[in-house]
């Protein structure tokens, strides 16, 4: 009966040796895993940080931006404003000069009718080697 309880406890043994090196792979698998991840995540988290100062960036710029929008706003009504004054005075002056160009043609035909007339005056019927 000793030997049995010699066997069984060395079996035991075995068993508990090969439990303990699988609990140690384990152990070790779970270690690498952990640092893997943790690597990852402060990668993951330092380039979320980077991205975020960019951010932040772009929305001071936009920002800046923003605050700008309004006095260009108003700058641009000024200066439709404008425009459409000039263009008023434009088209004035040119009705006005339509209207200087056409009484000016309506005397140049006058004077051209007339003048028509006293050169294609038929001369007079008596002839002085007639009578």
């Amino acid at each position: 009966m000793g030997t049995l309880f010699v066997i069984s406890i060395l079996a035991g043994a075995v068993l508990a040796l090969v439990a303990a090196i699988g609990a140690l792979r384990a152990y070790l698998r779970l270690r690498r895993a952990r640092a893997t991840l943790q690597n990852n995540l402060t990668e993951e988290v330092d380039r979320l940080s980077r991205r975020t100062g960019e951010l932040e960036e772009s929305l001071s710029t936009l920002d800046a931006r923003a605050q700008q929008l309004p006095i260009q706003i108003a700058e641009l009504q000024q200066s439709l404003s404008t425009l459409r004054v000039l263009t008023e005075a434009l088209a004035a002056t040119l009705r006005q000069a339509q209207r200087v160009l056409s009484y000016s043609a309506l005397k140049t035909v006058s004077a051209g009718r007339i003048a028509d007339r006293l050169r294609y005056r038929p001369a007079p019927k008596n002839d002085p080697g007639s009578s």
